[in-house]
């Protein structure tokens, strides 16, 4: 594991050392679920924003939700 030094505006440390305080978890380990998350939700919109390229170039079809929840029986 590599380590990292990172500055913080006051306020967010601020936050950040009253959660360590009321849920006994290490500033580390909430550093570390906020970066997880952060890097899921940016790959995330890296593809999407790939499949909208697509979609604009006319290289991929979209299909109307009333269509899709048809097809799979969801409109009940």
């Amino acid at each position: 594991m590599s380590v990292m030094t990172l500055r913080l505006p006051e306020k967010i440390e601020k936050e950040l050392s009253e959660l360590v305080k009321t849920t006994g978890h290490t500033k580390s380990y909430f550093v570390n679920e906020a970066m997880k998350t952060y890097l899921e939700d940016r790959k995330d919109y890296i593809k999407a924003a790939a499949i909208l390229e697509k979609i604009e170039a006319g290289e991929m079809k979209t299909r109307p939700l009333k269509e899709i929840m048809a097809k799979y029986d969801l409109g009940n």
